[in-house]
C-alpha cells in the first residue's frame, strides 16, 4: 500500500510539472504590418509572450479579409493553443469565430473589437472607439472655442474603431450650434492618402477651421498637406499617441491627440490568452483606457507607444 501511495504521489508531481512546463503555441493573426500602431502592437505582443514562456507565430493580412480567414484556418490546422486576432473588417469576422470554436481553440480579439457577440473562450482586449472619437472632439472643440467647421478624415469603413470614432466626433459636434461637420472621407487610415483628401479640400477653397482624424498617421498627412499649402490656421488632431504623432504634438503642428495604449492593449491581450488557456476567470471585454495629450502633458507619453 505505501508503495502505491509513493508511486501516486509521484505520478501526480510529474503530471503538475508537466502542466507547469507547457509551452503554449499561439497563433497572432495581425491586420496589417505597415500599420504604425499595429506594428508596435506585434512588438509589445512578441516581448510580452516571450515573457510567459508562450511561442507565438505572427501572421500579416495585409488588410485583406479573405488572407486572414485563411491564415486563421491555417493556424487551427496547425494545431495552435489559441488564436489572437486584429481583425482587418470587424464586421466579417463569424467564419474564424466559428471555426476557432468548432476546433476548442480560445479566440482573442485586440484592438479592434467585433460587432458580433463574443463566443465561448473568447475575450476583446482594447479601447472603446466611440470613447476615443468623443475625448478628441471634445478637446478639439475647446481649442476652437466651439465654433467654426470640422473637416473629420476616417479610417477604414470596414472598422468599427472608424465608424464609432467618426460618429463620437459628430455627436460632439451636434452639441454646438455654431459649429459644423464641413467634409467627411476615408484615409484608409494612411498617412500618404490623407495628404491627398486634404490636398483635395485646400485645392477645392473648404473654409475649414479643424481637422479631426481618425488616427494620428491621417492627422500626419493632414499636417504634410497643410505644410505643402503654407495653411497655418487649420488646427488638426489625431488618436492614438505612437511616436511619430507625439513629435508633431512637440512641433505644433498637432494640438493633440488621444493616446492609446498600444503596449496596454498587447500585454492585456497575452494575459488573457493564457487566463484562458489556463481555465482562469477572465472578463469578456477588457477595456484599455484612452488619455489626451497636449503639449502641456507631453512628457508623461514620450516612451509610451516607442517599440
Amino acid at each position: 500500500m505505501k508503495i502505491r501511495n509513493l508511486l501516486l504521489i509521484l505520478l501526480s508531481l510529474f503530471m503538475a510539472f508537466n502542466v507547469q512546463a507547457k509551452t503554449y503555441k499561439v497563433g497572432v493573426a495581425l491586420a496589417n504590418f505597415d500599420l504604425n500602431f499595429v506594428s508596435i502592437l506585434r512588438s509589445q505582443m512578441v516581448s510580452e509572450l516571450k515573457q510567459l514562456n508562450m511561442d507565438g507565430q505572427f501572421v500579416d493580412a495585409k488588410g485583406d479579409v479573405a488572407l486572414q480567414v485563411q491564415q486563421v484556418d491555417d493556424f487551427i490546422n496547425l494545431g495552435v493553443d489559441a488564436i489572437i486576432l486584429n481583425p482587418v473588417d470587424t464586421q466579417g469576422v463569424k467564419p474564424m469565430m466559428d471555426a476557432a470554436e468548432r476546433a476548442n481553440i480560445p479566440l482573442i480579439f485586440v484592438n479592434r473589437k467585433p460587432e458580433v457577440k463574443l463566443g465561448n473562450a473568447m475575450a476583446y482586449v482594447g479601447s472603446d472607439s466611440a470613447e476615443g472619437g468623443k475625448l478628441q472632439m471634445e478637446a478639439l472643440a475647446k481649442r476652437m472655442n466651439y465654433r467654426g467647421n470640422v473637416a473629420i478624415l476616417m479610417g477604414a469603413l470596414s472598422n468599427e474603431e472608424a465608424r464609432e470614432r467618426t460618429r463620437a466626433v459628430e455627436e460632439v459636434i451636434a452639441k454646438y450650434k455654431d459649429m459644423k461637420v464641413l467634409e467627411k472621407q476615408t484615409a484608409k487610415w494612411q498617412r500618404n492618402e490623407a495628404v491627398d483628401v486634404v490636398s483635395g479640400w485646400l485645392l477645392n477653397g473648404r473654409p475649414i477651421d479643424a481637422i479631426a482624424a481618425n488616427n494620428d498617421e491621417m492627422a500626419i498627412g493632414a499636417i504634410m498637406a497643410l505644410n505643402q499649402a503654407k495653411n497655418k490656421s487649420i488646427l488638426v488632431a489625431g488618436i492614438d499617441g505612437t511616436p511619430d504623432g507625439l513629435q508633431f504634438i512637440k512641433n505644433g503642428g498637432m494640438v493633440l491627440t488621444i493616446f492609446q495604449d498600444a503596449k496596454g492593449q498587447a500585454t492585456g491581450a497575452v494575459q488573457v490568452t493564457k487566463a484562458l488557456l489556463e481555465k482562469q476567470k477572465t472578463e469578456a471585454y477588457n477595456w484599455v483606457p484612452y488619455k489626451t495629450i497636449t503639449q502641456q502633458n507631453l512628457a508623461e507619453f514620450v516612451t509610451a507607444n516607442q517599440q
